[in-house]
């Protein structure tokens, strides 16, 4: 396994599995890990990862679920290239493959209801206001350049197959707008859980899981704390990274 320039190998503390990154570019965060733990994929399942970056996301479900079959859509080749790459480091590669594509046009090239599951950790950002770089790799993945939310679940719509599941980690502060997309869509929210860095402190992420042509009725689990104190997780997050 070649690495390539400002390239290293993490472990995921998971199945002994190891992924490729470049810190110059963007490393997967906390954000990701969490919305690994969210999801529920049944065994058999197959699964698509919208924005996938190094493959943090397939990989993790991987060891985590009983998908039958993962993909993951990355509209950044570089970043693809390195999530092939982990997927092969891994001996994943009849269970996860990496498509380099835009999520705007993924009914382009996956068929309609296709998937049982579709996860998503998206652009959290409006817009490109204040950004010196709009091209830079780790603008891409944390402002809304190349895709917008509706983007994301609109094409989610498309490619659910009915009763599928839908899950994606965001910001609060976008949360009724979230809300409205995912009804406009035919996307019911069933599922929710806010996140708290300190129990003292306001919520700095959302997890949401919605489910295609699903009834009304939402279960909103109990918060999630991230730290006891600082540089000290609590034990559920212990537990989510492997320790």
């Amino acid at each position: 396994m070649i690495l390539k320039e400002n390239e290293r190998i993490d472990d995921l503390q998971r199945n002994g599995y190891r992924i490729i990154q470049n810190p110059d570019k963007f490393c997967f965060g906390m954000d990701a890990v969490l919305l690994s733990g969210f999801v529920r994929a049944k065994e058999g399942s197959s699964v698509l990862d919208m924005g996938t970056g190094t493959g943090i996301l397939p990989i993790l479900l991987e060891a985590r679920t009983g998908a039958a079959h993962l993909t993951g859509l990355e509209i950044q080749e570089e970043s693809a290239d390195m999530a092939r790459r982990s997927v092969a480091l891994n001996g994943l590669e009849e269970k996860i493959r990496i498509i380099t594509g835009d999520i705007k046009e993924a009914g382009n090239l996956f068929d309609a209801a296709s998937f049982d599951v579709i996860t998503c950790n998206p652009p959290y950002m409006i817009g490109q206001h204040g950004l010196v770089n709009p091209a830079d790799a780790k603008a891409i993945a944390r402002h809304e350049i190349l895709c917008t939310l509706e983007d994301v679940i609109g094409q989610t719509a498309d490619l659910l197959k009915p009763g599928g599941n839908f899950f994606m980690v965001h910001r609060p502060f976008r949360l009724v707008e979230i809300m409205v997309l995912l009804r406009q869509y035919g996307l019911e929210p069933k599922r929710m859980q806010l996140v708290y860095p300190y129990v003292d402190k306001e919520p700095n992420m959302v997890l949401v899981e919605a489910n295609r042509g699903g009834k009304p009725r939402m279960k909103v689990e109990k918060p999630l704390i991230i730290y006891k104190e600082p540089g000290v997780y609590m034990p559920e997050i212990y537990e989510l990274y492997g320790y």
